[in-house]
């Protein structure tokens, strides 16, 4: 699920908020992420206790469930910035173990993954790009070039155009430069892999539930 399309079910309380961000022309994320930063000095650490299943539409994969449903646990009576801070950060996080879910799937079917490549305007979040390091144990890289996937559509192009032999030339003289963001390891590692146990059994907490309702009474 896209991370705005999610959090905009928590921020109700702050709409005023949202509006007067809107008419300065700054970004809600610019004030939540600087707010994180001035909570903690890890700020991955601040959500321990809040959780997100981001399955508000459905599950598209690894599960292909589109009947799912989602949840957050760990909420209080605050509905403040902090608050939504902490929705903020829990969100980015829930998302980036519903990657590491697909990567896992993938490796069990004989897949090779240790690099992500990020794209589109969520490559520009450096908590987003941070995080999904952190929780996947890959190391993501960023391109510099605000389209990248525009810019293999234009690859693929000047190969059938015949301006170059194969796809791997024309990527050695189109590609432009990026960076790569590497996991951490340590108590960074020991938080994320404690807390996509509690992602995977909210996942199989929900499949519970739906079997409870769905046996008929005798």
């Amino acid at each position: 699920m896209h991370l705005w399309t999610l959090l905009s079910l928590v921020i109700a309380p702050l709409s005023h908020l949202l509006l007067k961000l809107k008419k300065q022309g700054k970004r809600i994320s610019d004030l939540i992420e600087d707010r994180l930063a001035s909570m903690a000095e890890e700020t991955a650490f601040l959500a321990s206790t809040r959780h997100v299943q981001p399955d508000f539409h459905g599950n598209r994969s690894p599960l292909a469930d589109p009947w799912r449903k989602g949840a957050v646990v760990g909420l209080g009576m605050s509905a403040d910035l902090d608050d939504l801070a902490l929705d903020y950060l829990a969100t980015i996080q829930a998302l980036a173990y519903g990657t590491r879910h697909i990567i896992e799937e993938m490796r069990a079917q004989g897949a090779v993954i240790n690099t992500l490549v990020m794209s589109g305007g969520l490559a520009r979040n450096v908590l987003y790009v941070r995080e999904h390091a952190d929780a996947t144990g890959c190391q993501v890289l960023v391109p510099d070039q605000q389209e990248p996937v525009l810019l293999g559509c234009a690859m693929l192009g000047a190969v059938a155009a015949g301006e170059f032999t194969d796809l791997r030339q024309a990527m050695k003289v189109m590609s432009g430069q990026g960076h790569m963001v590497e996991p951490r390891q340590g108590s960074i590692n020991n938080y994320h892999n404690n807390k996509y146990k509690v992602f995977r059994k909210m996942q199989d907490d929900y499949s519970e539930y739906n079997a409870m309702m769905m046996t008929k009474e005798k």
